[in-house]
């Protein structure tokens, strides 16, 4: 394994959703989660949780501890006991933690990675059809499914790295992270996660004794309504290059990958990358590659 991280992060990932579930809400018949006052669809981070995870077992071929394959966290734990492994052996309690049920006593590790619930920028109205078919003991059955029109989403995340040297969190870790980011969403090839594709991905670095305010607030969707795709998208950066750029002697490292389609705006000026790196003057800048 390689070094554990000594650098924090703040994390700023977009992506949207047309005609699917983002995720559903158990308590309202699985409809899309949403602020209904503001029609803000809503994300929990449980859920973006579980897209990486998917990832890191099926395409990473990464050991789990919160594995659908085992019914409690008690009986992972004896499980990874059998094997000769830890719990840190796991790549999700090394991202995200993990909560410890064994003999009776309860133990915990903080993940240094964490979610905010994710949000749309953009007002969301739902679609409703009568398309689901169930079979039951008594016969088949009609139920609702439910969609968001189109919701475009932002995720504000960030990385600690105190508690990343209590779960050995290293930079091979981080890259299979930053992997996930850009690829779990649009794998997860369910019925009602069809249609979600990652915008953008910045993950800034810097001391571990920096924090970063949530980069959500220094961007702005200018047409928030009646959005139906990407195409309707206009996202203006202004504020969070400047925010960078005033700040650029605290950052580490910038990372970043943006969707071809995804339109950013100086005002009224279409930005690139590069223009982006320019502007804000770090010199270790890198665009990840989907790829």
């Amino acid at each position: 394994m390689s070094k554990t991280i000594e650098n924090n992060s703040e994390i700023l990932f977009l992506y949207d959703a047309n005609k699917s579930n983002p995720n559903g809400d158990m308590d309202d018949e699985n409809k899309p989660r949403m602020d209904k006052i503001n029609k803000i669809n809503l994300v929990s981070d449980v859920r973006l949780k579980r897209y990486i995870r998917d990832y890191l077992k099926n395409f990473k071929e990464q050991t789990l501890f919160i594995d659908e394959d085992s019914e409690n966290s008690k009986d992972r734990g004896n499980q990874l006991k059998k094997e000769g492994k830890t719990h840190t052996d796991c790549i999700d309690v090394r991202l995200f933690g993990a909560v410890l049920a064994q003999e009776g006593a309860n133990d915990h590790f903080t993940g240094p990675i964490q979610f905010n619930w994710a949000n749309s920028l953009n007002k969301v109205e739902l679609q409703k059809t009568k398309t689901i078919t169930s079979s039951f003991s008594s016969g088949e059955g009609i139920g609702s499914d439910y969609r968001v029109v189109y919701s475009f989403l932002a995720v504000s995340g960030s990385i600690n790295a105190h508690n990343a040297k209590k779960t050995n969190l290293s930079a091979n870790d981080l890259e299979m992270f930053d992997e996930a980011m850009l690829k779990s969403i649009p794998l997860c090839k369910t019925r009602s996660k069809t249609g979600q594709y990652p915008r953008l991905y910045i993950r800034i670095e810097t001391d571990k004794n920096v924090v970063l305010k949530d980069l959500r607030e220094f961007i702005l969707l200018e047409k928030k309504e009646n959005l139906v795709n990407i195409d309707d998208v206009k996202l203006d950066v202004s504020e969070l290059v400047s925010y960078l750029k005033k700040n650029k002697t605290l950052i580490k490292k910038v990372l970043i990958w943006k969707d071809l389609k995804l339109k950013l705006y100086e005002t009224d000026k279409l930005m690139d990358l590069e223009k982006i790196k320019t502007e804000i003057g770090i010199s270790d800048f890198q665009v990840l590659n989907l790829n």
